[in-house]
């Protein structure tokens, strides 16, 4: 009797590196300390590549490097919830929020990020009861429910996605398939960081990936961040600065912006009325 043919075996995919980093980063988290060799079986990579991960973390701040694995940084690359970062320098982020709100039009549709600056930014925009006709496309909860009491002046559309918690946030996959089919007007996005050099960043990869779809289904593209994002720099990667038409910001360390953005040939304006030096 002929044995029927053995089945093709099945061939695991690799998790993309992005992806791989975000859950590495995370078990760190959770574990304070883990092992080349015991994250390497876990992820199903060389210790070679899991090495070159950590390597990345670490360079973003997100964990330290020890003999044989790594450690989880006290405090820092850590994601706070968007209610308590919404207290922080909520005046500046008010006056940010007030600022880059008068800079949209009625009748034009936007793509609105998730965070706490931005939260600001739908509050305001709710706040000018004269805007009318306004398409507003999100993947913050939060952000949905702030523009909630505008409809239906605004028509208000929530992206599909995976829920991240803390944040509120929905992300891929599915969030960026909703991105695909959209082109607006504007893309008002927040972020972690701007460095030096005008890399604008953010501290975990799912949300930095739907920014990047975001700002490719945009015709023009403003930044919100207070001057704390100044000289941080995080793992997620969304663009050059020069990608963003706009850079609205305020408060304490907004000065330190004024050279990356005048480099990148991005427009500053700084919400609490200062002029920035020439």
């Amino acid at each position: 009797m002929t044995e029927p043919p053995a089945a093709d075996p099945v061939i695991a995919q690799p998790v993309p590196a992005e992806a791989r980093r975000e859950r590495l980063l995370a078990l760190v988290a959770e574990e304070g300390f883990v092992r080349v060799s015991d994250a390497s079986e876990v992820f199903g990579v060389s210790g070679v590549t899991l090495r070159s991960d950590l390597s990345a973390l670490e360079a973003a701040g997100a964990l330290r490097r020890v003999h044989g694995g790594a450690m989880a940084v006290r405090g820092g690359g850590r994601e706070s919830p968007v209610e308590a970062t919404a207290e922080r320098d909520a005046e500046v982020k008010r006056a940010i929020g007030r600022r880059a709100a008068a800079l949209v039009s009625g009748g034009s549709s936007i793509l609105l990020d998730v965070g706490s600056t931005t939260l600001a930014v739908a509050r305001a925009l709710v706040e000018r009861t004269e805007l009318t006709g306004l398409t507003v496309i999100t993947n913050g909860l939060s952000l949905a429910l702030a523009l909630e009491p505008a409809i239906p002046r605004f028509t208000v559309v929530v992206t599909g996605g995976t829920l991240r918690p803390l944040q509120h946030s929905l992300v891929n996959p599915l969030a960026a398939q909703t991105l695909a089919g959209l082109h607006v007007d504007l893309a008002i996005l927040g972020c972690n960081g701007i460095d030096e050099d005008g890399r604008v960043t953010n501290l975990n990869l799912p949300e930095a990936e739907v920014k990047r779809a975001m700002l490719a289904a945009s015709d023009t593209r403003m930044l919100v961040a207070d001057g704390s994002k100044a000289g941080q720099r995080h793992l997620g990667l969304i663009a050059g600065l020069g990608e963003f038409g706009t850079l609205v910001t305020g408060g304490a360390g907004a000065d330190a912006l004024r050279a990356p953005a005048a480099a990148a040939g991005t427009r500053l304006v700084v919400a609490d009325g200062r002029v920035p030096p020439p």
